[in-house]
């Protein structure tokens, strides 16, 4: 009897731990859990509204709706800072060709860069596209989703005044185009 409760007293006091294994018997024992298939996938919590997450702790993993992409909070619960992790979503891209009036000098002149993104996206023609394309490109769908950078311009045409968090772009025109006027904007995701 004494050998019993000696025995209920060392595993009140100890912490057993183990690998959890879901379809496996033998998970690895480098994991906490091992989840085992040949036909199926994990299936993360999918969330549009990710201030909904409250006190989300770092290295918390989701699927991101908005973004459609598999997101890690990297900052910290009091201030979270939501990264997609997805190969799919690049880091940065160019601006979709964009037209801009030079044909005479103007000061003040505005573009807003993230709805012409977004209506080039939107809505692309069915001869315009491949036969099996759907007609929506996936787009950010918040201004504030990406950063906007004007990485290159022809200065003798245009001069930059600024550009908003929400895309848009403040210019003047300073004399009427060359044949080599252009502005080569980017954009970068969160």
């Amino acid at each position: 009897m004494h050998k019993i409760i000696t025995l209920i007293l060392v595993m009140a006091f100890c912490t057993i731990t183990a690998q959890v294994g879901i379809n496996t018997s033998t998970p690895d024992q480098s994991s906490v859990l091992d989840v085992t298939s040949t036909s199926k996938g994990v299936l993360l919590p999918r969330i549009s509204n990710l201030s909904s997450v409250t006190n989300p702790a770092t290295g918390l993993v989701i699927f991101d709706t908005n973004k459609k992409c598999i997101s890690q909070n990297v900052g910290t619960p009091a201030a979270p800072d939501w990264v997609c992790l997805s190969p799919y979503v690049a880091k940065f891209f160019y601006m979709p060709s964009v037209v801009f009036d030079t044909t005479t000098p103007a000061t003040g002149q505005t573009k807003d860069l993230y709805t012409l993104y977004k209506n080039q996206f939107s809505n692309v023609p069915a001869n315009a596209r491949s036969t099996s394309a759907p007609a929506t490109i996936p787009f950010f769908p918040n201004a504030t989703d990406i950063h906007y950078y004007v990485t290159g311009y022809d200065a003798s045409v245009f001069k930059i005044n600024s550009i908003s968090n929400t895309g848009v772009l403040n210019y003047d025109v300073l004399s009427n185009a060359t044949s080599a006027s252009f502005i080569n904007i980017v954009f970068v995701v969160k």
